[in-house]
């Protein structure tokens, strides 16, 4: 099969050097690419700028903003078979980008806040039989917001993230699909749960028959 996996943080500048974002660590996204390499699948990993060693035998496509993430995500998915969207995007980036350094000052400053583009939305849009694998951070009426974001995305999976496992080792996740329904809490750590998501992917996958796919 055909990996996209899409890790980390974007920046979003408003000018020369400073940026809003996000404490994503890539971690997980790191993992399920690892993984999927290791079983033997071509993978393409894109991603935000994170402190972490490429994993072996992965296509590697190093971007910084949510626009440079949507443009290689759509250009990589065009070839792939299943997409798994782990990256924490920025939801919204400085209308205006000045080319210089703001110079400090006694006054506020405002800034006006646009949204960016929902990179997973738009792969859904045309994913035709490709599988698309969500992630939904949310800290609150989690499930329902998490069923909400997998009809809207147009995902297969979704897998339902918290606050509490940004930038750490070990995880606790569960998994949402139509038909199974909300599976139990897998804890562990991010390489196990990886290990645990691209084996179900590639049961879906398997089961859907690939005949006749695109």
């Amino acid at each position: 099969m055909n990996f996209l996996v899409s890790a980390g943080p974007t920046r979003e500048f408003f000018d020369t050097v400073r940026y809003l974002s996000n404490p994503s660590s890539g971690k997980m996204g790191y993992a399920i690419a690892r993984e999927a390499a290791r079983r033997g699948h071509r993978v393409t990993l894109v991603t935000g700028p994170v402190a972490l060693r490429p994993p072996r035998g992965v296509v590697l496509v190093p971007v910084l903003s949510a626009a440079e993430m949507a443009r290689a995500c759509k250009r990589a998915f065009r070839g792939a078979d299943v997409a798994v969207m782990t990256a924490a995007v920025c939801d919204y980036r400085p209308g205006d980008r000045l080319d210089h350094k703001l110079a400090k000052t006694a006054r506020p400053r405002r800034v006006v806040l646009e949204p960016t583009e929902d990179i997973a939305t738009s792969l859904g849009r045309g994913k035709g039989k490709r599988l698309l694998v969500g992630f939904a951070m949310e800290d609150r009426d989690a499930h329902r917001r998490a069923e909400r974001k997998l009809k809207s995305k147009n995902c297969d999976l979704i897998v339902l993230n918290g606050p509490e496992n940004v930038g750490g080792d070990r995880a606790v996740v569960e998994l949402y699909r139509p038909v199974q329904g909300w599976s139990e809490p897998i804890r562990g750590s991010k390489a196990v749960i990886a290990r645990r998501l691209v084996r179900i992917i590639e049961a879906a996958w398997a089961g859907a028959g690939e005949c006749g796919r695109r």
